[in-house]
């Protein structure tokens, strides 16, 4: 082999070209229900990260594979085009953005290329051209015929440096930052555009339980998004104490901020609630900050909703508990979120952490109204009160000190003081806010509206979509608003003078159908073809990132269930199986550009070649889990593949062996026993068959790295196989071809190539997946049992210090052994020595079982099951060659009925006994 190794660059060049040539990977309209094969398609930032190779490198291996399981798959590329950085960077270079994005997409299409992704670039699909942004538009314009639409005056989150609203999603951290650039927003009202999601979060809550194939990870996040709980509204009265009121003069009546309505889920504690509280931007809380230097002091600059602990600030107010008729304090506190619930609560700290804590802290009285149900409690008395001066009471139970109510158990008591209490009511909250869709940037869709003095806001007809964009002004502020002749229009329903809307919509948008686009890119009539659709959809796998886990993949599923009600898609979720895959890291870091530590792409695919980055970056973990990124193992990769191609090309070369048979014995290969050749041909053969059972199962569950270890390994036994004697060439031609289609999801380049020179028909891409019928359980059983027996070996030299062994004999343990070993493992009996001699065969051993069975007896927690003794037997003399080739010494296995008594004592079942003549 050179140093260099194989010519990668000329290999992946000459296959690349081969595949485009016969459109390998084009999925035909006609293909029945292929397997979906997605990744989520990037923002064309210009260059290729190596978040991107491994995400695409996972999809295209299982694309690949499914191909070679005999599947039609569709695997099709995309770019998510519109969006802010493309503006941005269009205004640093005095360019437009619709340029700047195109060169993008040529630079980073070439990178798809030259890392060999088995695409089908006919279906590939651009969001910022007209012919994908006018459905964007006729989806918008559908939504709003369902009543999905709304436009109104809302408190919105802005970005003063990107000059844009920001979705509650999109801003980030303790800190309230822009997700693109860092900036801390501010709130605004403004005109907003929604579409209402809140309309599906019920089903999007219950149907996560059905989404089996996605991690739990996301589904939970999903879940806490939504946060659906169900409670109890009511109101109570909040004024101004009488102590406060005096201050402002004698005779002046408290202030009146009448009934504030709370939320609870714990009605049943309303007893206990010795305080009020307010989340700092509820409005009573901002009309107190405006007067009150305490106040606006937390509310302004203290207030932190996700410290350690919970903070707040007294107002000088009470608010009247509706239960009892007790006035108890207000506070402003920073652990009350506005959006969740009402911005409001009443405070029971016997029976809430949060608000145990804050009461410890602020020295409100912990009044406990609940206590846990006693085993013994006949339903009418009244238990002991909880200790809660540590810790709160948050369990269900009976109501104590509660009035008429007390003796209760609490889901009784919070159904009858929801009925008893005139302003409770029941309530379902939500976390989930509807989804504010307007920005006001210029690279995105415009939004189809057309604004009327006289008919108001106007759907733009679908005749007349797309609403294209006009020629990109560099301004500040919004910069549609400053397209005046774009902007003047003529109202479609009366046809007076009007003006189009300015803002254009989130570019979540574009990421949430457009894998529904795929399945007919170039249809001028419709967003897709319904009936293809229906047929080619769900995603069978989609492959992403984590921070995609609530935006992206809420509003794809929200998209699919209304267009499954209103367009007649017959399913309701777009990804039946979603991997969300790990960070490429160096030296434990995120790969940035800020941090100077970016390993580029399109180096390690000139110096190393696309399939040694993809081999690593799939051998290095599993797929969802970070990993870091080596130079030294991409260097190990690539001389794995040298030695690969090395081993081919010498088969196809006809070098298939040895002469001397490479053990170092000295015996001529053709001289060796037909037996002993027999049975390392056997070990061969059910190696190969291991592989492939072990590594088609592992590509199923997406465990690459597994199954490539599978593969790697099988490359290892036939080197040795071809080094320790000929080989059966129906074996080895065998093998090689086995270890070159298992490979080739992942290495698909030098998979043709050595595909090519053992002479196979066609791309090893459309070729079959090989296939064994071989028990994994067995299998396992069988290595175990080698690798167990050849470790033992090499502890036995090391410890007596033999240096030039002259036989190794292996001993296999007696059947008795094998029979007390089941009936231990099956056995539940307290005395296992005892029904170990129930059995004639085995209590005839004596001593020896008796020993044995204690054995057994205290070690039941780690026994399992072994191979039978004559598989056993079978499987070590297939293996004993290894053991050989590793100790140049010629290895005997026997029964326990052929060998020395000595010795067959200790062997047991999984564990042969060794013994070394020197």
């Amino acid at each position: 082999m050179s140093q260099e190794g194989y010519d990668h660059t000329a290999v992946e060049k000459r296959w690349q070209e081969a595949w485009d040539d016969a459109s390998v990977y084009h999925t035909p309209d006609e293909a029945d229900d292929p397997t979906y094969v997605l990744g989520m398609y990037p923002y064309p930032s210009g260059k290729l990260h190596m978040g991107h190779v491994r995400n695409y490198t996972i999809t295209d291996a299982y694309a690949r594979y499914r191909r070679m399981r005999g599947d039609d798959v569709l695997h099709p590329m995309g770019w998510d085009a519109f969006g802010l950085p493309a503006e941005n960077a269009a205004k640093e270079r005095d360019t437009n953005p619709r340029d700047w994005t195109f060169d993008c997409i040529d630079t980073m299409r070439g990178q798809m290329r030259s890392m060999g992704f088995g695409y089908d670039w006919d279906r590939e699909i651009t969001t910022c051209t007209p012919e994908y942004y006018k459905w964007n538009q006729w989806l918008f314009t559908r939504f709003h015929d369902a009543g999905l639409v709304e436009r109104r005056d809302a408190e919105v989150n802005w970005c003063p440096s990107c000059e844009t609203v920001l979705a509650d999603e999109q801003v980030e951290g303790d800190a309230e930052l822009c997700w693109r650039c860092d900036t801390p927003v501010e709130a605004r009202e403004l005109d907003q555009w929604f579409l209402e999601i809140t309309e599906y979060a019920d089903e999007l809550l219950e149907a996560i339980d059905d989404l089996e194939g996605w991690p739990n990870s996301v589904r939970q996040m999903q879940r806490n998004w939504i946060g659906r709980q169900y409670g109890t509204t009511l109101d109570f009265e909040v004024s101004e104490a009488r102590s406060a009121s005096n201050g402002r003069g004698e005779g002046t009546e408290p202030r009146e901020y009448g009934p504030v309505e709370a939320f609870t889920t714990r009605v049943d504690t309303v007893y206990g609630a010795t305080f009020f509280a307010l989340a700092p931007d509820h409005p009573i809380s901002e009309e107190l900050a405006a007067e009150d230097d305490a106040v606006h002091e937390f509310v302004h600059h203290e207030a932190d909703p996700e410290g350690d602990e919970p903070n707040g600030v007294e107002t000088g107010l009470t608010a009247t508990n509706p239960a009892t008729g007790e006035e108890i304090p207000v506070f402003v506190a920073d652990f009350v979120l506005s959006d969740v619930g009402t911005g409001a609560l009443m405070a029971v700290p016997a029976h809430d952490e949060r608000d145990h804590a804050f009461a410890t802290k602020m020295g409100v009285e912990i009044r406990p109204v609940v206590a846990p149900e006693p085993d013994d409690w006949d339903g009418e008395s009244v238990p002991d009160a909880p200790d809660v001066s540590e810790e709160a009471f948050t369990d269900d139970g009976v109501l104590i000190d509660s009035g008429e109510y007390s003796g209760l158990d609490s889901e009784t008591a919070r159904e009858r003081l929801t009925e008893d209490i005139e302003s409770a009511a029941e309530s379902t909250q939500y976390q989930l806010r509807d989804w504010g869709i307007s920005r006001q940037r210029y690279w995105g869709t415009p939004i189809p509206v057309v604004h009327c003095d006289d008919c108001g806001p106007v759907m733009v007809p679908n005749e007349e979509l797309p609403v294209e964009l006009p020629e990109f002004i560099n301004t500040t502020g919004n910069p549609l608003d400053a397209a005046e002749e774009w902007k003047e229009t003529t109202c479609p329903e009366c046809g007076e003078p009007a003006t189009r809307e300015t803002d254009t919509m989130d570019t979540f948008v574009d990421s949430s159908w457009y894998f529904l686009r795929y399945v007919s890119p170039d249809l001028d009539d419709a967003p897709f073809d319904l009936d293809r659709a229906n047929d080619w959809m769900p995603v069978d796998q989609y492959v992403g990132g984590i921070e995609h886990a609530v935006m992206h993949l809420l509003y794809s599923r929200f998209f699919t269930k209304v267009l499954a009600d209103e367009e007649g898609l017959e399913h309701r979720e777009p990804f039946t199986n979603l991997l969300a895959q790990g960070m490429v890291q160096l030296a434990g870091e995120k790969m940035s550009k800020s941090k100077g530590n970016v390993v580029s792409p399109q180096r390690i695919v000139d110096e190393y070649g696309a399939d040694t980055a993809r081999l690593f970056m799939m051998q290095a973990a599993q797929p969802e889990r970070d990993f870091d990124w080596s130079e030294e193992g991409v260097r190990s990769t690539h001389r794995f593949l040298s030695r690969l191609s090395d081993l081919v090309e010498d088969h196809a070369a006809g070098d298939g062996g040895t002469s001397d048979g490479g053990d170092g014995t000295g015996d001529d290969a053709d001289d060796r026993d037909a037996a002993d050749r027999d049975t390392i041909d056997d070990y061969v053969a059910d190696e190969v068959d291991a592989a492939v059972a072990i590594a088609g199962a592992e590509y199923d569950d997406l465990t690459f790295n597994v199954a490539l270890r599978e593969a790697q390994d099988l490359v290892g036994t036939l080197r040795s196989y071809r080094e320790h004697a000929d080989p059966d060439p129906e074996t080895y031609e065998r093998g090689l071809g086995v270890v070159v289609r298992l490979l080739a999801p992942v290495v698909p380049h030098l998979a043709e190539e050595l595909w090519a020179a053992l002479g196979r028909d066609g791309f090893v891409v459309e070729a079959d997946w090989p296939t064994a019928t071989v028990d994994r359980e067995t299998v396992e059983k069988r290595r175990r049992l080698v690798a167990n027996t050849r470790e033992d070996v090499r502890d036995i030299v090391d410890v007596a210090g033999i240096e030039d062994p002259e036989r190794i004999d292996v001993v296999v343990a007696p059947d008795w052994k094998y029979d007390a070993l089941e009936i231990a493992i099956d056995s539940d009996a307290d005395n296992l020595i005892s029904e170990l001699m129930q059995e004639s065969h085995i209590r005839e051993q004596g001593d020896d079982a008796a020993s044995y069975g204690q054995d057994l007896q205290a070690n039941r927690e780690a026994l399992r099951e072994t191979l039978s003794g004559d598989d056993e037997y079978d499987a070590l003399r297939a293996a004993a060659w290894l053991i050989e080739r590793e100790f140049d010494a010629p290895v005997r296995v026997e029964r326990a009925a052929d060998a020395d008594d000595a010795v067959v004592g200790k062997a047991e079942p999984g564990r042969p006994a060794i013994d070394i003549v020197e």
